[in-house]
């Protein structure tokens, strides 16, 4: 009796597991059902329709079915990679990577990459990458820029480098108090 109840559980938990919810599955060719409310979303190119939120809805004004021209994908397991892709609405993107950088736990992992796509104002978006130990480094030419530094301030960083001054400058030592705790010229290490 045991073993019957011990194997009936079993199949029901199975048979249960086993069993996908549409919401969750890819969208089938030629749009269909994708399930769920998702289709209203940002990604489906409008409102109305059930599809899936990625433009593959069957009813209202979902987005069109994109095709991709491009896929390469290769990960060799050993931390070093490439892949590239385009769409048939002129996405491109591509990414390399493989393991450079000191890391605590042996070489980290640094990549080097781009994309482009045209924006809904028509302006094409192109944007090189790097990424390493020292962060996230973008490089395009629609990303913001620094204003320039005003001539004013220029003009007193060169005063500055020609005419140095150790007034109001800082002094890690312990200067010449024979202490070591700041010396004749002020707290924590600041002479003025």
């Amino acid at each position: 009796m045991y073993a019957l109840v011990t194997l009936t559980t079993a199949l029901i938990a199975v048979v249960s597991c086993g069993r996908l919810e549409p919401q969750y599955l890819p969208p089938r060719p030629g749009g269909g059902s994708g399930g769920g409310g998702a289709g209203s979303g940002a990604y489906s190119g409008g409102g109305g329709g059930s599809g899936n939120g990625f433009g593959g809805g069957s009813g209202g004004a979902g987005g069109a079915n994109i095709p991709i021209t491009k896929f390469e994908n290769v990960n060799n397991g050993d931390g070093n990679y490439h892949f590239s892709y385009e769409t048939g609405n002129g996405i491109e993107a591509h990414e390399s990577g493989a393991p450079r950088a000191p890391g605590p736990e042996g070489p980290a992992v640094t990549a080097e990459g781009g994309f482009s796509y045209r924006a809904p104002d028509g302006q094409q978006i192109s944007l090189t990458y790097t990424a390493d130990e020292n962060g996230f480094h973008p490089v395009g030419p629609h990303l913001p820029t620094p204003p320039p530094i005003p001539e004013e301030i220029l003009r007193s960083i060169e005063f500055n480098k020609r005419n140095p001054s150790s007034e109001g400058a800082y002094n890690g030592g312990g200067g010449s108090g024979g202490n070591g705790s700041g010396g004749s010229g002020g707290a924590g290490g600041y002479h003025y």
